[in-house]
């Protein structure tokens, strides 16, 4: 029988908003992200530094307590 994959981790859940755009104009990374379980927001304004709190959030989570 084929295993069930595991639950989603709360710790690891984000609300992530985009700023609206007018229609046909490029992908714009600007808006904000909020980690669910710490209540951190940030504002971006790039791809990459939504990656970067995306990464920096998940690591500190990662780590044992007291670490």
């Amino acid at each position: 029988m084929p295993q069930l994959p595991r639950p989603l981790p709360t710790n690891r859940a984000f609300v992530v908003q985009l700023r609206d755009q007018p229609p046909g104009a490029p992908l714009s990374w600007d808006g904000r992200v909020e980690h669910g379980v710490s209540g951190q927001v940030v504002r971006f304004h790039s791809s990459e530094e939504l990656l970067a709190f995306l990464a920096r959030v998940l690591t500190v989570m990662q780590e044992p307590p007291g670490a």
